[in-house]
């Protein structure tokens, strides 16, 4: 654990999810193959590759810059365009990018939540009310874990995402808590720290690789502490 801000007094805690309270990695990679498998049984798809989906979706960005803001929404688009290029009617269309993305959203939620943040929370949720602050697109409550929570707020449709400051102070203002007394834990250097300093919050940085902060060029704030797994905030708060 490293100190690098003096710490204030705690009220409340908001969450980042992926690859904070769990290991997101995999998921995804499961995720979009299953999806890929699932577009493939679709003429004229059969060959389809990740690499084509992601370059239609990154290419979209170019028309819609703030369509990064919702992922879900980013994903849809994609799916949609996807079978526009290849030729489908408009009805088939929107009912293929529906099932699509049905799938790849069960997908996105078959996570296996490590029995130690089950116990982080448990602890903290003792002494804190907790939120989730996430720019992605899990729903807290298909993966075990919306009981610890008082709200998810999601980027792009509660606010703009991170580290845009505007969800943070949503998050302060549906806790009823100041800014400066609610740590925000995150493994973002730029969403979460430099999103939570910029608020007004108190930042804590989960380390999960064990990287040295001054050679990253993604840290541009230091938070206020450093952890390398999850299960430090309990001796920290």
């Amino acid at each position: 654990m490293h100190f690098y801000r003096s710490l204030k007094t705690i009220k409340a805690l908001t969450f980042d999810l992926d690859d904070t309270l769990y290991d997101n990695v995999p998921v995804m990679m499961k995720a979009d193959q299953e999806l890929m498998l699932h577009l493939q049984q679709h003429a004229p798809l059969q060959t389809l590759q990740l690499a084509e989906f992601n370059a239609i979706k990154h290419g979209l960005l170019e028309t819609e810059p703030d369509l990064y803001q919702d992922v879900v929404q980013w994903r849809i688009q994609t799916l949609q365009t996807l079978f526009a290029l290849h030729g489908f009617l408009q009805h088939e269309v929107l009912t293929f990018a529906d099932e699509a993305m049905n799938n790849f959203m069960y997908w996105r939620h078959q996570i296996a939540v490590p029995q130690n943040t089950f116990q982080v929370l448990d602890k903290l949720a003792e002494k804190y009310p907790l939120a989730v602050i996430t720019n992605g697109n899990v729903d807290v409550t298909k993966v075990g874990l919306g009981h610890y929570f008082k709200f998810s707020l999601r980027g792009g449709v509660d606010g703009h995402s991170k580290p845009a400051t505007d969800i943070f102070h949503v998050a302060a203002k549906r806790l009823g808590v100041l800014a400066e007394n609610i740590m925000h834990v995150g493994d973002h250097l730029n969403a979460d720290v430099e999103g939570a300093i910029s608020s007004g919050m108190q930042s804590c940085w989960i380390n999960i690789f064990k990287q040295n902060i001054y050679h990253m060029n993604e840290a541009r704030v230091l938070p206020h502490v450093e952890i390398s797994e999850l299960a430090e905030l309990n001796n920290l708060l």
